[in-house]
């Protein structure tokens, strides 16, 4: 019997605040199941099933260490989001030199 596969894109990954916050404590440092457990204040299952989602997603990876699997971001996440928002980074880049360069010209004038 074949497994159920299911591919899942990178906004409806993110789109859960669980999961974002798993996310943003792997920004800061690798952790094991148990230690999210305690910073999240959710259950295990609960917390080991968002890992789940994130890892088939390639957002985390996991390593086992001993009995414990230890999760990491991934180095290349959520390909798909970060080409939705390249275009509007570099909009919003342009708008800052633009804006840097009027301050430095008023800057320049006022002394």
């Amino acid at each position: 019997m074949a497994g159920n596969t299911c591919v899942v894109d990178g906004f409806t990954v993110i789109a859960e605040p669980t999961r974002r916050a798993i996310v943003d404590r792997l920004r800061v440092a690798e952790s094991d199941v148990g230690a999210l457990v305690g910073a999240l204040e959710l259950s295990q299952s609960l917390v080991s099933k968002h890992l789940r989602v994130l890892r088939d997603a390639g957002v985390v990876e996991a390593q086992v260490v001993g009995k414990r699997r230890v999760y990491r971001l991934a180095a290349d996440p959520l390909p798909d989001v970060v080409a939705w928002v390249q275009p509007y980074l570099r909009t919003w880049a342009s708008s800052f030199d633009r804006l840097a360069n009027a301050l430095d010209e008023e800057d320049a004038h006022d002394t």
